[in-house]
């Protein structure tokens, strides 16, 4: 039977020409109305660009034609008047004033150290001599302020801007150090939006070399409201080794894809931890982050050992990069911001 579930499914197949992304998840396609084998849709394009209308209809029409029942397919694909500005779908993207590149740090999942990374990845971006701002977008669960060792609130400027507090030689911004501790934060999509907009735009973030964006785990408001506001010039993905978080490691590739984000690479956290005898045990498996960037054709960065000293130093606010940078999981940061730096030229 054909259901409008069925046409919009069949819609996501055709992507915008020029990007990796489908019309549906650009929201280009505005209503879609069936009767006795006929198909309608109507698309509202942000461009006046003729071809790529022409292309957008082409493709569509093809696409519905051969659905099972129907008979007859008309799609309809609106314009800007001719003489406007040609747009694009991310054409309300702002660079962020003086931060040369900005990072984001992703998960599939809760729960495998993403924000342990993005903190000691910050650092050690600092350590090798890079000026680097650290923004905690995880509005629901800000647990980077804690871990850097922030307590003081962010001032405002002349120009009423948020100025953001540093840490270890790192400029921090978070919801957390806005509300008080114990306060939940009970907000719906469009609020996430606006907040995240104006961490970007907002705040007097100076000249940065890097910019790393720690997001909540998943690919909800947060993630396409930070790709839809600023470009960004790659996405890395944070995995334990294990397939259960393999597998929706895979979504968030497949996100930073769809919008025209490269990746940067897979870093495998936890993935052993050493005994006092020395006997190394691999708790969640082990290999696992490796073998997924060799199936997915990306940098494999590195792996992240299980050690005490990490956990500790999250909670007294001395990432292990800045406490003890020769130890094993200090080092193994290190490199990887190395790795992140060359690959971004």
């Amino acid at each position: 039977m054909l259901s409008q579930d069925t046409i919009l499914a069949a819609l996501k197949s055709v992507k915008y020409p020029g990007y990796s992304r489908d019309i549906i998840s650009f929201g280009l396609v505005k209503e879609v109305s069936k009767a006795n084998g006929a198909v309608s849709v109507t698309m509202q394009l942000t461009s006046p660009n003729v071809e790529a209308a022409l292309q957008i209809k082409t493709e569509s029409e093809r696409v519905l034609q051969a659905l099972p029942g129907v008979k007859q397919a008309l799609v309809e694909v609106r314009q800007p008047a001719a003489g406007q500005s040609p747009q694009s779908p991310f054409a309300n993207q702002n660079r962020v004033k003086g931060v040369k590149r900005i990072i984001a740090v992703a998960s599939g999942k809760g729960g495998v150290g993403k924000s342990t990374c993005s903190v000691n990845l910050a650092c050690a971006l600092a350590h090798l001599g890079a000026k680097v701002g650290l923004l905690d977008c995880d509005i629901y669960g800000p647990s980077i302020p804690l871990m850097m060792g922030v307590y003081e609130k962010p001032t405002v400027n002349e120009a009423e801007r948020l100025v953001p507090p540093s840490s270890h030689g790192v400029k921090v911004m978070s919801i957390g150090l806005l509300v008080t501790d114990d306060q939940p934060v009970i907000w719906r999509g469009p609020m996430i939006t606006k907040t995240i907009q104006q961490f970007l735009l907002a705040v007097e973030w100076g000249d940065l070399d890097f910019l790393l964006v720690d997001l909540p785990p998943g690919t909800g408001d947060a993630q396409l409201s930070l790709c839809q506001t600023v470009p960004l010039d790659g996405g890395v993905i944070v995995t334990t080794p294990q397939e259960a978080s393999l597998g929706v490691v895979r979504k968030g590739i497949n996100m930073f894809t769809k919008v025209n984000v490269p990746i940067l690479g897979i870093i495998e956290n936890m993935s052993y931890f050493t005994t006092p005898n020395g006997e190394r045990v691999e708790i969640f498996g082990h290999g696992g982050g490796k073998e997924e960037a060799a199936r997915q054709n990306v940098p494999f960065l590195g792996e992240i050992p299980l050690f005490t000293e990490i956990r500790e130093g999250g909670d007294r606010g001395m990432p292990i990069v800045v406490s003890t940078p020769n130890h094993a999981a200090g080092k193994a940061f290190i490199q990887i911001a190395e790795t992140v730096r060359k690959n971004l030229g």
